[in-house]
C-alpha cells in the first residue's frame, strides 16, 4: 500500500543494520543494506569507503523506493504483502518474490508484477500469500551454499518478516 513505504523502510533498515564488509558476502561493502555497487550506480561515480560508512537513512530511502519498492509495485500491493515482497526483493532481487507471489495467486510467473497479477492478488487472502512467500523464501535460503554461514540470520529475518507482515493485514 502506498502509505506503507515509510513503515516498511523503517523495518527494512532494522533488518539491514549498519556498515559491513564480510569476506563471504558476495554483495561486498554494504551499509544500511545498500551495496557499494548499488550506491555507485545511484550517485554516478565510485564512492569511497568513508562515504559508504557515512550513509544515512535519508541517503538510502530514495534508492529503496525507486530500485525495490516501485519495482515490486509496493504501492499497489495489499498491506503485509507489500512488506514481505519488499524485504525479500531487497535481500534477493525483484524476480524471486514476484514469481513467488505469482505462483501463490495463479498468475503467469514472469517475475514482473503487473495489472493482471495485481488483480489476482486482490482476489486472494493476503495471509495465504504471505505464508506462501515465507515458505518459498526459506526454501530458497536453504538451497544456497552460504546457508551455513548466513542461514541463521536469514531464517530469523524471514520469520520476523512473516510475523510483521501478518500483523499488517
Amino acid at each position: 500500500m502506498k502509505e506503507n513505504f515509510d513503515k516498511c523502510l523503517k523495518m527494512l533498515l532494522a533488518h539491514e543494520g549498519g556498515f559491513v564488509d564480510h569476506p563471504d558476502d558476495p554483495g561486498g561493502m554494504t551499509n544500511l543494506g545498500v551495496t557499494k555497487k548499488v550506491y555507485d550506480e545511484w550517485i554516478g561515480r565510485e564512492s569511497t569507503e568513508q562515504e559508504m560508512r557515512d550513509l544515512t537513512p535519508e541517503d538510502v530511502g530514495p534508492i529503496y523506493k525507486k530500485n525495490y519498492w516501485d519495482r515490486i509495485k509496493g504501492d499497489s500491493l495489499p498491506s503485509g504483502v507489500d512488506w514481505c515482497a519488499f524485504d525479500w526483493c531487497v535481500n534477493s532481487g525483484k524476480s524471486r518474490p514476484s514469481k513467488a507471489i505469482q505462483r501463490a495467486v495463479g498468475a503467469t510467473q514472469d517475475g514482473a508484477i503487473g495489472p493482471a497479477t495485481i488483480g489476482l492478488i486482490m482476489e486472494k487472502d493476503p495471509e495465504e500469500i504471505i505464508n506462501y512467500v515465507y515458505g518459498v523464501r526459506q526454501d530458497f535460503y536453504k538451497s544456497l551454499k552460504t546457508f551455513e554461514t548466513f542461514g541463521r540470520g536469514w531464517t530469523r529475518r524471514n520469520k520476523e518478516t512473516l510475523h510483521q507482515a501478518l500483523e499488517m493485514v
